[in-house]
C-alpha cells in the first residue's frame, strides 16, 4: 500500500497536505491544481500493470469525461477510470485526446474511437456516434445498446453489502442514494443502487422508507443528508447502519456523525462504495466496496482496441465484478 509520504513525494508537496486533501479537510487551502496533483499521485501508487507494451499502427483515440475536468475533483471514481484507461492506452501505443465536458471544441476529426466516461444524455449519445467510427461507453448504457460498454454488478454488491450487515447484527439499515443530472441538463439519471437496495431490504423483511435519502455524489451532500436523518429520525432512532452510493457520500456521512458526537462503528455503521485511493486514509478508515476502477478504464480500451483492429461487428458488454473491503467503519 502507498503510504502518505509516497504521494507526497510523487506530488511534490508535503505529508500534512496530502493527508489534509485526502481527509477533505474544508479548512485547508490548496489550489485545485494540488489537489489534482495529490489525487491523481494516490491512484497511480496503487496501479500495478506489468503488461508489455503494444506495437501497432498510430490511432487517436478521444476519452471523453462527461464532468469537467474541476468536477472530477469532487469524485474521484471517474477520475481512477480514466487515470486507467489512460495507462491501457498508452500501453497500446494510441495517441490520446482527453476531452472534459464543455470542452468538446478539443475533440478532432480524424479519431479512430471514443472512450466515453458516465452518464451520456441520447442527444448527447447521438453527437459522440457522430465524432468517430467506435465508441465504448464506461458505466454507463445507452438505451439502444448499439456501442460496446463497461458496466459494475450493482446488483450483487448491494446484496453483498446488506448480507453483511445483517450477518453483523444490523436489522435498521439506511440507504443515501446518488443522483445525477445529464452534463447538458436534458433530464436525469436513476441510480439504480436504489432499487437494489429496495427490493433486497423488503425480501429480508427490513425495509424502511424512512431510513432513504439521496443526494449528490459530493462529501457535502454526504453530510447534509446525514444531518437530515439526524434531524428527522433523532439520535437515538437512527438505522444503525447505512449504506452510501459513493464514498464521497460516505465521506460525508462520518463528517456529521463525528459533529453529532455520534460514534462510528459503534453506534452507526457506514459502508461507501468505489474503494477511491483516498477511502483507507479516512479516520476511521471507510469499510467499503472495491470498485476495479483500473480495470474498468483498461477494458473499455481493449474493447475499443478490437473495434479498432478488427472491425468487431458484435456489440460486447463486460461486467466488471466488485469486493467487499472491510475497515474501521462497519
Amino acid at each position: 500500500m502507498a503510504t502518505l509520504k509516497d504521494i507526497a513525494e510523487k506530488a511534490e508537496v508535503s505529508t500534512s497536505t496530502v493527508s489534509r486533501v485526502l481527509n477533505y479537510d474544508p479548512t485547508l487551502s490548496v489550489g485545485d491544481e494540488t489537489k489534482k496533483r495529490i489525487f491523481e499521485a494516490a491512484e497511480e501508487l496503487e496501479y500495478k500493470n506489468h503488461r508489455k507494451k503494444i506495437t501497432q499502427k498510430k490511432y487517436k483515440v478521444a476519452i471523453v469525461n462527461w464532468y469537467t475536468e474541476e468536477e472530477e475533483l469532487n469524485d474521484l471514481y471517474y477520475l481512477s477510470i480514466r487515470l486507467g484507461a489512460e495507462q491501457q492506452a498508452q500501453l497500446m501505443d494510441y495517441e490520446i485526446v482527453r476531452v472534459y465536458h464543455r470542452e468538446e471544441e478539443k475533440m478532432e476529426s480524424d479519431l479512430a474511437g471514443i472512450l466515453a466516461i458516465g452518464k451520456f444524455s441520447p442527444t448527447q449519445v447521438k453527437k459522440l456516434r457522430q465524432q468517430a467510427p467506435y465508441i465504448c461507453f464506461v458505466d454507463y448504457i445507452p438505451d439502444d445498446r448499439a456501442d460496446d460498454t463497461v458496466l459494475i454488478d450493482f446488483k450483487e454488491a448491494m446484496r453483498q453489502n446488506i448480507d453483511y450487515l445483517i450477518q453483523t447484527g444490523h436489522e435498521k439499515i439506511g440507504f443515501i442514494a446518488g443522483e445525477e443530472s445529464y452534463s447538458d441538463l436534458s433530464g436525469t439519471w436513476t441510480d439504480p443502487r436504489t432499487n437494489h437496495v429496495k427490493n433486497y431490504l423488503k425480501k429480508k423483511q427490513l425495509y424502511n422508507e424512512q431510513y432513504f435519502f439521496k443526494g449528490a455524489f459530493r462529501v457535502q451532500d454526504g453530510k447534509d443528508n446525514m444531518e437530515k436523518a439526524i434531524t428527522k429520525l433523532g439520535k437515538e432512532n437512527l438505522p444503525s447502519a447505512f449504506i452510501a452510493a459513493n464514498d464521497a457520500i460516505a465521506i460525508g456521512c462520518l463528517k456529521a456523525l463525528y459533529e453529532h458526537q455520534i460514534r462510528v462503528p459503534e453506534e452507526v455503521s457506514i459502508i461507501g462504495f468505489n474503494d477511491i485511493s483516498t477511502a483507507k486514509y479516512i479516520t476511521p478508515s471507510l469499510t467499503t466496496v472495491k470498485v476495479y476502477t483500473e480495470e474498468m478504464g483498461r477494458s473499455g480500451i481493449q474493447l475499443l482496441h478490437e473495434r479498432i483492429q478488427e472491425d468487431r461487428e458484435a456489440i460486447k458488454s463486460v461486467t466488471v465484478s466488485t469486493k467487499l473491503i472491510k475497515r474501521d467503519s462497519a
